[in-house]
């Protein structure tokens, strides 16, 4: 079939056969060319898309760690809280024990003034 294509360029001149051989070269490169590029461009594309599943996913992370933080935040506070109310009850709890062992000295000694009465 090449023969066919070539047929058309019987009877033409030297000088035009050899500008057609570089036009057609020059064709040749070019389709080279532009395949190279579309190859490039898929691989750029590919790689952008690649990027933005990246940057996607590290949106998502940072969701889900942006939502335990605050739930860590919210259970430090919580604990806090429980902190303080323990430490109220502790020293609630500590002046009761003062007051009954002010109440248990007083109540000896009550019991050590009877018995020597009871002595006498």
């Amino acid at each position: 079939m090449s023969w066919v294509v070539e047929e058309w360029k019987e009877g033409l001149s030297p000088r035009v056969l050899q500008k057609i051989h570089e036009l057609e070269s020059q064709v040749d490169k070019l389709k080279r060319e532009r395949q190279q590029r579309q190859f490039q461009l898929e691989s750029l594309e590919a790689a952008l898309q690649k990027q933005k599943q990246k940057v996607e996913n590290e949106k998502n992370e940072a969701a889900t760690l942006k939502r335990e933080n605050q739930s860590l935040m919210e259970l430090c506070d919580s604990l806090e809280k429980a902190k303080q109310k323990i430490s109220h009850d502790l020293q609630v709890k500590e002046s009761q024990v003062n007051i009954q062992s002010g109440q248990l000295k007083s109540s000896k000694k009550d019991i050590e003034r009877l018995e020597k009465e009871l002595k006498r």
